[in-house]
């Protein structure tokens, strides 16, 4: 096993090129992965590499995974996107002994790669789902409240995302990713068992800690699975800002749902999406949050935020230090969420701020 290479899967895209400049800052040569050769090496120059530093064409995840299984790098870092298709063919070729990561958020993706679990501890291998905004900047701050005390009878978790938007366009990775969440409906813990309700049927209005006003509506996510696993209560529910709060918009989305998941709507859809092109604008606010409210059975309730900046650079940042702390050993065998992985500190590693935690 090539035990001080570190692969990004994807890595001339958004996301992959910021997790290799966060590696080559901390001083760790990537091995960068993706379809075009010619684009790969214009990325390692982009990052300062040397002309013959490594790179491997593979195209698709079928060719990934069999140079995985090859070249047994110690860490894979995921981010092609498509994860509930991707990420368990990606995992099972890094063991046994090599580590793998993404940034999927959602909830298929999670419940498979949970079932490599046993698979993973035997392999001596650690699979970290989820390692982004939205699951490390929601779990962290459920880990840290919840720490030494009792299962807590309830759990809700909200995101609201600030993200500078790349001229280009959507591309089919992100589009699937958004049009399956969709069509999966909505999803809330109740009696520790997950269950189906009315996609956007929750709203919060939140005050933000820097004053602004801002509303949510109830997604099926990642941080509703993470929140769940790391807080063992048994009601949990997770919200987003991303998705309008209008009432014509929350109507309209159970209708949406029902419709995506016909196969051939489905594909349309994907196909559309995937094309629309995007124009480049900065973040509409200067902060990216993630907020908690913890109730326990005796009545107490707690309630913690994150701050971090640009969503995505975030995002890179979770994945980089998820890396370099699995490459050095410190994750635990088995399949996890990050910060059940190693720890709530992970989202202060990656440049976020835990603000505000007070008796609700």
């Amino acid at each position: 096993m090539a035990q001080d290479e570190i692969w990004i899967l994807g890595a001339t895209g958004r996301v992959g090129r910021a997790v290799a400049a966060q590696l080559a800052a901390a001083g760790v040569v990537p091995v960068l992965i993706g379809r075009d050769a010619g684009r790969l090496r214009a990325a390692a120059a982009d990052l300062g590499l040397d002309a013959d530093s490594k790179i491997v064409v593979a195209s698709g995840a079928e060719a990934m995974a069999a140079e995985i299984t090859r070249q047994r790098p110690a860490v894979v870092v995921n981010t092609i996107g498509d994860y509930a298709e991707t990420a368990v063919l990606l995992a099972r070729a890094c063991m046994p002994g090599g580590h793998y990561l993404d940034q999927a958020n959602d909830p298929a993706a999670f419940h498979r790669v949970f079932a490599l679990h046993d698979e993973a501890v035997a392999a001596g291998s650690t699979l970290v789902v989820g390692a982004g905004f939205g699951v490390v900047g929601t779990e962290a701050i459920v880990a840290r409240l919840c720490e030494n005390r009792p299962v807590p009878s309830r759990v809700r978790v909200d995101t609201f995302a600030s993200v500078a938007v790349e001229g280009g366009v959507l591309g089919p990775a992100l589009a699937a990713s958004i049009v399956d969440s969709l069509a999966m409906g909505g999803r809330r813990y109740d009696g520790g068992r997950l269950v189906e309700t009315r996609l956007g049927a929750e709203v919060q209005h939140l005050t933000l800690p820097d004053g602004e006003r801002m509303s949510s509506v109830g997604v099926p996510s990642g941080e509703l699975i993470a929140a769940h696993r790391v807080s063992g209560a048994p009601s949990v529910s997770a919200t987003s800002g991303l998705l309008p709060a209008s009432l014509a918009v929350r109507a309209a989305l159970p209708l949406l749902s029902a419709i995506l998941r016909i196969r051939r709507v489905r594909s349309f859809a994907i196909r559309r999406m995937a094309g629309i092109k995007t124009e480049a604008a900065p973040r509409p606010r200067a902060h990216t949050w993630g907020h908690a409210v913890i109730t326990w059975p005796d009545g107490t309730a707690r309630e913690g935020w994150l701050r971090a900046g640009d969503a995505m650079e975030f995002t890179s940042a979770v994945a980089a230090q998820t890396a370099l702390r699995l490459a050095a050993g410190k994750g635990r065998p088995g399949a996890h969420t990050p910060a059940a992985a190693l720890g709530p500190d992970l989202a202060t590693a990656a440049g976020a701020e835990f603000v505000d935690e007070v008796l609700a």
